[in-house]
């Protein structure tokens, strides 16, 4: 089993569900004719760049070393948005970006006529006002106040600045269901509806699980082709982990058993803190294979890291049977927001990356030593 041979820690990108992903995705684009693009602030990984490439329309970045990556490792549709950009990236991204979306109005005017005069489309970022998060406040830029996004109100104070613009963007979503989607744009265009017509082009933002299984496809079409022949809009989309999601693996190993107070703890070469830090941020406990909940099944333990952290903990899980030092565990859905967030917490090395080709063989294509943790540092 590919599992036992490969150096741990590792991150393990599944190409076969990768691909299953994509063909989802690829099919929305041709039964729409809308333009989904893949959020490199999720997935990154670009030795898969010319597979997804075969599939979308190219890459959106959060910043100019995403938006140079997407570039030069897939070359096709080049989108950026940034809460706020420097002169010296803006300089480098009106060369290399497609569309470039801005957050605020000061922004928007600083930059307008450099992107007007180098060619790139001018988008603004709105904000909608309708909050569809649940538990996850963190992730909800529609709370009051936030920063992220132009209101009706501000918009309806300076139409000047609808000279040049050729599209909007919203993003409000997380991991969420074609339903909010639906939600989400009656909001848009009660606030915004009155500017659609003059735009060339609509973002629907990031945030739509469409390759997740209960994911409501129909809806999903429903909303972009209403938008689309209404107002007579290119419709863009921008899913990071409905491209990568469940692709991916992080396998760790035993190192070592702790007894406490009545809890076992199994002492991982993998941590919560420094490989897959949204468990402690969102927070969320990670699928782990062959497990259950605590009391499922015969033996429960708590699973943590040699990190000096306390609270490094990933969570309890149950067992069918006792595991002991030197034993697999491959917790899943590891592709998405993993190998972008990890840091070298402690000096602990980060994980290899792999790749699970489709004929069932796995190949390191990137192992991190010494020199890349000290070179981050002087």
């Amino acid at each position: 089993m590919w599992k036992d041979t490969i150096k741990t820690p590792a991150y393990v990108i599944d190409e076969k569900k990768l691909r299953e992903n994509l063909e989802v995705l690829h099919r929305v684009e041709e039964e729409t004719g809308c333009h989904i693009l893949l959020a490199q602030k999720c997935f990154s990984c670009f030795y898969e760049y010319p597979l997804i490439g075969q599939y979308i329309s190219g890459t959106v970045g959060s910043g100019i070393f995403e938006a140079r990556l997407g570039k030069e490792c897939m070359g096709k549709e080049n989108h950026v948005f940034a809460p706020a950009f420097k002169q010296e990236d803006m300089d480098e991204l009106v060369q290399i970006c497609d569309h470039i979306v801005f957050n605020s109005l000061t922004q928007l005017e600083k930059y307008k006529q450099q992107c007007l005069q180098a060619g790139v489309s001018i988008g603004l970022r709105v904000n909608p006002e309708c909050s569809t998060q649940g538990d996850h406040a963190i992730y909800d830029p529609c709370t009051p106040g936030s920063r992220f996004g132009v209101t009706s109100d501000l918009l309806q104070q300076h139409p000047e600045a609808l000279e040049g613009l050729e599209g909007l963007h919203f993003h409000t979503l997380c991991e969420q269901n074609s339903d909010d989607l639906e939600t989400t744009l009656k909001a848009v265009e009660e606030r915004f509806g009155r500017y659609l017509h003059q735009m060339k082009w609509l973002n629907f933002g990031g945030g739509h699980h469409i390759t997740r299984a209960d994911y409501d496809l129909d809806t999903l079409k429903k909303c972009i082709l209403h938008m689309k022949e209404t107002y007579d809009l290119e419709i863009y989309l921008e899913p990071g982990e409905a491209v990568a999601l469940n692709a991916g693996y992080l396998v760790t190993e035993v190192l070592d058993l702790v007894e406490n107070g009545g809890i076992t703890t199994l002492i991982l070469d993998a941590s919560a803190a420094c490989h897959m830090p949204d468990v402690l941020e969102m927070p969320y406990r990670p699928p782990l294979q062959n497990s259950g909940e605590p009391g499922e099944k015969a033996c429960t333990y708590r699973l943590s890291s040699f990190t000096c952290l306390a609270g490094d903990l990933i969570g309890d899980y149950s067992f069918d049977q006792e595991i002991r030092v030197g034993d697999r565990l491959v917790f899943e859905d590891m592709a998405i927001y993993s190998m972008v967030k990890n840091n070298t917490f402690n000096g602990i090395p980060l994980p290899d990356i792999d790749v699970l080709h489709e004929n069932g063989e796995a190949e390191v294509i990137r192992r991190f030593e010494y020199e890349d943790f000290k070179g981050r540092l002087a």
